[in-house]
């Protein structure tokens, strides 16, 4: 076959479907089309039209995130009931999203200790006895008391001056009387004060213990009374004076009655 011949049967063959292609000297096998990746997987494409791309991704765990919360919420009020289960479907409805996100936020809370899987059914929100908030408020204590005396030693005044705004905030969130925005507040308080030690384990740790103290125990009313929320919020603004004065006594107090009540 001459030259020319041999060229125009390349030409030919080039544009057969699925050849081969040329480049340079290197021959890559032509990649199929969705049409022909559908045949090969079985899959019938109808001759659909291209789908754009999203301008962004999806955020699911944003989803999942807000779903969280609104489960740690429905726990603190008492809307999610000790004892009770919940399905993912049911509630991803009442949330208006899937069950998915739901799913990945029940779980979340199973490896906190708050619900427990029920195969085939859902959720069970966790029964709790009044020992269990009492063993808390001891480990809480016995964690936090050792580093705010640490802390009340070592901290400069205005670092703490820097915290009254929290403490003021918890007291508007007691006036409302809402449980879970108390709750909220109280543990943005703790955390910014034990963040002044440097250690993120140490916080971690500690709002995991306050979040369990904040679940509402078995056959036990919605939650302590406004009246009361306000008295707790009121040892926020106490205790910093201790810190700022450096009252070590006053402040192992505080904090020791401070997880008593909360109990």
């Amino acid at each position: 076959m001459n030259q020319g011949a041999q060229g125009s049967a390349e030409a030919r063959a080039a544009q057969m479907p699925g050849a081969p292609q040329v480049r340079g000297e290197a021959r890559v096998p032509a990649q199929p089309g969705a049409a022909e990746v559908g045949r090969v997987r079985g899959e019938h494409t109808h001759s659909e039209p291209p789908i754009p791309r999203p301008r962004a991704a999806v955020q699911r765990s944003s989803v999942r995130g807000q779903i969280l919360d609104a489960l740690r919420t429905a726990l603190v009020t008492g809307e999610l009931a000790p004892g009770e289960v919940y399905s993912a479907p049911a509630l991803g409805e009442r949330f208006g999203v899937s069950a998915t996100p739901v799913r990945e936020a029940m779980q979340q809370l199973a490896l906190e200790g708050a619900v427990e899987v029920v195969p085939n059914r859902g959720f069970r929100v966790v029964r709790r006895g009044a020992r269990e908030l009492a063993e808390l408020a001891e480990v809480r204590a016995l964690i936090e008391v050792p580093v705010m005396l640490r802390l009340a030693r070592t901290v400069p005044v205005e670092r703490w001056a820097d915290l009254r705004p929290l403490a003021e905030a918890t007291v508007r969130a007691a006036s409302s009387g809402c449980r879970a925005t108390y709750a909220e507040a109280d543990r943005a308080f703790h955390s910014a004060v034990l963040s002044l030690a440097g250690n993120e384990q140490l916080v971690h740790i500690a709002e995991d213990l306050h979040r369990r103290s904040q679940w509402p125990l078995i056959g036990a009313a919605p939650g302590r009374g406004r009246a009361d929320l306000i008295a707790d919020a009121a040892e926020h603004a106490a205790l910093l004076d201790a810190l700022i004065a450096r009252d070590l006594d006053v402040v192992r107090a505080l904090v020791g009655e401070h997880f008593a009540g909360a109990s």
